[in-house]
């Protein structure tokens, strides 16, 4: 409890300190809900979930980026943000109810890539191992929107046939790194992307095909 107490007076000036909030108002109920939503995005490449409201956020998460992290970490799992974000409201936020230590790209369990942060690219964090592929990263990628960008394909398990995606806002690179890190499996990064509430899974079984060239 003193080092959240020191965090908060480390947050802002010492009349005004950050106030982390309440996290959950009913953190039995609302988690195994948002588990479930989480799970059908991953078990459902392409597919769109809205997690639900949560308010206040801290600067830079979004509302689906706080109930992933609310849901998914804790003391056992390293979470990796860019510097800003860390040492910002967010870091603050995420230690104080998760308790989840901070971490090096590489190192990280779960990382949070806000839209327009400079993107380290997906071979900065850990693909897993031969022993353990399951000790691989999950990167929240905020970006602009889950639609209104250019049409994905995506195929692989969970999708029957060919599923269509239109993301706006994915960083310069991403599909190229994607196509590589689908050729590490069973290693590889797992990515859901977030906007605002909203969710999309994209497990690292998911292929997006490179668009047919136009004629």
């Amino acid at each position: 409890m003193a080092e959240q107490n020191a965090a908060l007076r480390k947050a802002g000036p010492a009349d005004a300190p950050f106030n982390p909030g309440i996290g959950f108002s009913d953190p039995v109920f609302q988690s195994q809900a948002a588990f479930r939503g989480i799970l059908a995005a991953l078990s459902e490449p392409g597919t769109i979930h809205d997690l639900g409201s949560f308010a206040p956020c801290p600067a830079g998460l979004e509302p689906a980026t706080a109930i992933l992290l609310l849901t998914l970490t804790d003391y056992e799992t390293p979470v990796w943000m860019p510097e800003a974000l860390e040492s910002g409201e967010a870091g603050i936020w995420l230690r104080f109810h998760c308790g989840a230590p901070p971490a090096t790209p590489g190192k990280a369990s779960f990382a949070v890539a806000p839209a327009g942060e400079v993107f380290p690219g997906l071979t900065a964090f850990n693909p897993g191992n031969e022993l353990y592929p399951d000790r691989s990263t999950t990167l929240i990628l905020q970006i602009e929107s889950l639609t209104g960008g250019d049409m994905l394909d995506l195929e692989g398990p969970g999708i029957p046939g060919r599923r269509q995606l239109d993301p706006r806002g994915l960083p310069p690179g991403f599909l190229a790194g994607w196509a590589a890190n689908t050729r590490l499996y069973p290693l590889g990064v797992d990515v859901v992307l977030v906007a605002g509430s909203r969710i999309v899974g994209l497990p690292r079984t998911t292929r997006i095909p490179a668009p047919a060239p136009r004629t």
